[in-house]
């Protein structure tokens, strides 16, 4: 049995849902929104909130760009104050706190004359030992680096050939002889048969020329047996001049020629040895005359630095022509070398004495100073302040200078930290010419025995300064004294802010902390956003 659906009734809907049917989704949100009891607002509150939160970070935003402000500003009065020694930020005058410097004293000596040119080490002699006949070398006589006298065997050739020669020389000779003997003898049967004139007088004549000629033959062989007997001296190579060998340029074994390039070593004398130097030409008139009184003039050899003397010797002769390329002549100075200090082809730097200055006064040339009105000295008086003094410079040699004029003997004068230095300015000096270098030594200004750094000085002594600019404390906090380290100055250590006694100020504490101390500490507190 199939049943059927039932049947859907419709009902006919109220008058209002039908018409609320018919209105659109966004009139029934409206009219939803309308029915909806009013919920509390909080309308001035909400400004106060926003504040809450950005004001904090304004207020350490300025705290941090006013302490860049005020350290810059410190840093800058401090650097014023140490160039120009007038007061700072602080209040504080530079005049107050010496300068330190290093010191040296005028003294009197006398000062040589010295002309320098480079110059260079040529042996006195130089050999190569080649062999004088062509033959096997049997044996090396020699040690590298050897030094020899002359005449001492370096090497040994193969004799035997030089030998046979010299027996084929010995043996022609012997031959030669008798045939000479006989030809005498029948000179002498021709000479008494011409007398009894049983001969012709041409057969005679024949007969003595016969002879000449057979002693002119031993003659010859007597040459053949000395050129023999030569060649035999010569398969022993001996050293032509005493000096250092080298190294061998053979080995044994090998066949020798006398026309060979390199020959079997060489050989360079050492004691005594040449330096060949030039100087400009225009010095010539200061040793021409010397030369020509006969007058022993020194020179000395240093290194290419100029700062360690190899050796001492005598100017030995003067070119005769000066070089038109270059505008200088040559000189040549004689040394022993008995240490063996120079050697063949060094590039040394020759100084030739041509004069001495008697008591002269003379400062190390560091204490020169120079500006484009004149040549001074900052000269340091005995209540330790400063003053310039004009001089003029007679002769410069190595760090010292030689005055003519403007300081005497036992002058002390500044030689190092002058550029921060102005007439009437007090100095703290150590003495640099003092015993051990100036280091521990005692000090003009009353002060020694304080250890020192570098060469000859000590830094500058640190000392602690007020704050030039305080902030007023915050409000809600309590006071706390910042930490100072006694013999530290605030510039020296970049003044980062901290909380002194009396409010923020340009100290050593930790800037760090003092910023974050300033942000939180607002009238009320840190406050949160929200109701």
């Amino acid at each position: 049995m199939i049943s059927e659906p039932p049947e859907t009734v419709e009902t006919e809907a109220p008058p209002d849902e039908r018409e609320r049917i018919r209105r659109r989704p966004s009139d029934i949100r409206e009219d939803k929104r309308a029915e909806e009891p009013p919920s509390p607002t909080f309308e001035p509150d909400e400004p106060r909130t926003g504040r809450r939160r950005w004001w904090p970070w304004l207020l350490a935003a300025v705290v941090v760009l006013l302490g860049v402000y005020l350290l810059a500003r410190h840093n800058s009065g401090t650097k014023s104050e140490t160039a120009t020694g007038k007061p700072g930020a602080g209040g504080q005058s530079g005049a107050g706190r010496p300068v330190p410097v290093l010191a040296a004293t005028a003294k009197t000596k006398d000062m040589g004359v010295y002309l320098t040119g480079l110059g260079t080490v040529v042996p006195l002699n130089t050999a190569t030992v080649k062999s004088r006949v062509d033959g096997q070398l049997l044996r090396i006589a020699f040690k590298e680096g050897q030094v020899v006298r002359p005449g001492a065997l370096l090497a040994e050739l193969d004799p035997r050939p030089f030998q046979v020669q010299l027996m084929q020389a010995e043996g022609q000779k012997a031959k030669d002889e008798a045939t000479l003997q006989n030809a005498k003898v029948d000179l002498k049967r021709y000479e008494v048969l011409v007398a009894q004139d049983s001969i012709a007088r041409q057969q005679l004549d024949t007969q003595a020329a016969t002879v000449a000629q057979l002693e002119a033959t031993i003659k010859s062989d007597q040459a053949q047996i000395e050129a023999a007997k030569l060649n035999l001296t010569y398969s022993r190579v001996t050293a032509p001049t005493g000096g250092r060998v080298g190294l061998r340029q053979v080995d044994v074994g090998n066949i020798v020629h006398a026309a060979d390039a390199n020959g079997i070593v060489v050989i360079t004398q050492l004691q005594p040895i040449d330096v060949v130097f030039t100087i400009p030409a225009d010095h010539l008139p200061q040793v021409l005359p010397q030369v020509h009184a006969g007058r022993s003039l020194t020179v000395e050899a240093y290194d290419r630095d100029l700062n360690r003397r190899l050796a001492a010797g005598q100017l030995l002769a003067v070119d005769n022509q000066i070089d038109p390329t270059t505008g200088t002549v040559r000189l040549k100075a004689l040394f022993p070398n008995q240490d063996e200090a120079l050697f063949p082809n060094q590039f040394v730097n020759a100084r030739l004495l041509v004069d001495t200055l008697r008591g002269a006064v003379t400062v190390p040339t560091a204490a020169i100073q120079r500006s484009p009105q004149s040549t001074f000295v900052y000269l340091i008086k005995p209540d330790h302040s400063v003053e310039t003094r004009n001089v003029e410079v007679q002769l410069t040699e190595g760090d010292d200078a030689a005055l003519s004029q403007g300081l005497a003997a036992g002058d002390v004068v500044v030689i190092d930290g002058a550029d921060k230095l102005r007439p009437g300015m007090k100095v703290d000096a150590s003495m640099a010419d003092a015993a051990g270098g100036g280091r521990g030594q005692g000090r003009q200004g009353g002060r020694g025995g304080a250890p020192e750094t570098g060469q000859g000085r000590r830094p500058p002594a640190l000392t602690p300064g007020p704050s030039p600019i305080s902030l007023p404390p915050p409000a809600g906090r309590g006071e706390k004294s910042g930490r100072k380290q006694p013999g530290r100055d605030a510039s020296w250590r970049g003044s980062p802010l901290s909380r002194g006694q009396g409010g923020w100020e340009m100290g050593e504490g930790s800037g760090v902390r003092a910023l974050f101390a300033a942000a939180t500490s607002a009238p009320g507190g840190p406050r949160k956003a929200g109701p």
